[in-house]
């Protein structure tokens, strides 16, 4: 049975006709969690799309330190720069069980060529991860540890109930590879604000509680 694509955000808009006409090629993956879908640096030519779940894009140095690019889950997608014929750019993780709808290279240039709304999506997107690439970068190189916890946090938060609400269930080891430092560092820091009153942990769901200080 053909896999939906309604849900995907690059193929909204698509006619019914040319959505069961891509999604006809598409084949289901049901991957675990904390599996390696893809290595940085091998050389593999399909398209994932996320029908359930969440995953991680992230860069290993040699020392096996991580740097994450970004967060995706259902309705993204990721493994759309291998168009240019190299090697993966960096490695995605699952972060809980998912699900893909997975495509050939072949078949997604094809999509690409016939519709130029998509490849107009797909060029939105790159875009979009060169620009928290840079963000990543500049973090690193401008400001200190607590500063990007700082950021992370107040980038992750959605407004809930009169306060700012990091939903996404993060380890502390996930937030450390997110700002490039260790996990005992963002145990302190957290530890510290909670006892401030900045923050509240609760089932790992962190709520702001008033303006984090500008400086730890």
């Amino acid at each position: 049975m053909a896999v939906d694509l309604k849900n995907i955000a690059t193929f909204r808009g698509l006619r019914e006709d040319k959505l069961r006409a891509l999604a006809a090629k598409a084949v289901t993956r049901s991957v675990l969690k904390n599996v390696v879908v893809i290595t940085e640096g091998e050389f593999t030519r399909s398209l994932y799309m996320i029908i359930s779940g969440k995953v991680k894009v992230y860069l290993t140095d040699e020392n096996g330190k991580e740097l994450v690019l970004d967060v995706k889950g259902p309705g993204e997608y990721f493994g759309e720069m291998v168009l240019d014929e190299g090697p993966r750019s960096a490695s995605v993780m699952t972060l809980e069980p998912c699900q893909f709808a997975v495509i050939t290279m072949a078949d997604f240039r094809t999509a690409l060529l016939e519709h130029p709304e998509i490849a107009l999506q797909v060029i939105t997107n790159l875009i979009r991860m060169t620009r928290g690439l840079n963000e990543n970068v500049r973090s690193l190189a401008l400001l200190d540890v607590y500063g990007r916890v700082a950021r992370m946090l107040l980038d992750l938060a959605v407004e809930q109930g009169g306060h700012q609400v990091v939903q996404e269930k993060l380890t502390q080891q996930e937030m450390a590879n997110k700002v490039g430092t260790s996990r005992e560092v963002i145990n302190r820091i957290l530890r510290d604000l909670t006892t401030g009153g900045y923050i509240k942990i609760e089932d790992k769901k962190i709520t702001i509680i008033k303006r984090l200080p500008s400086k730890y």
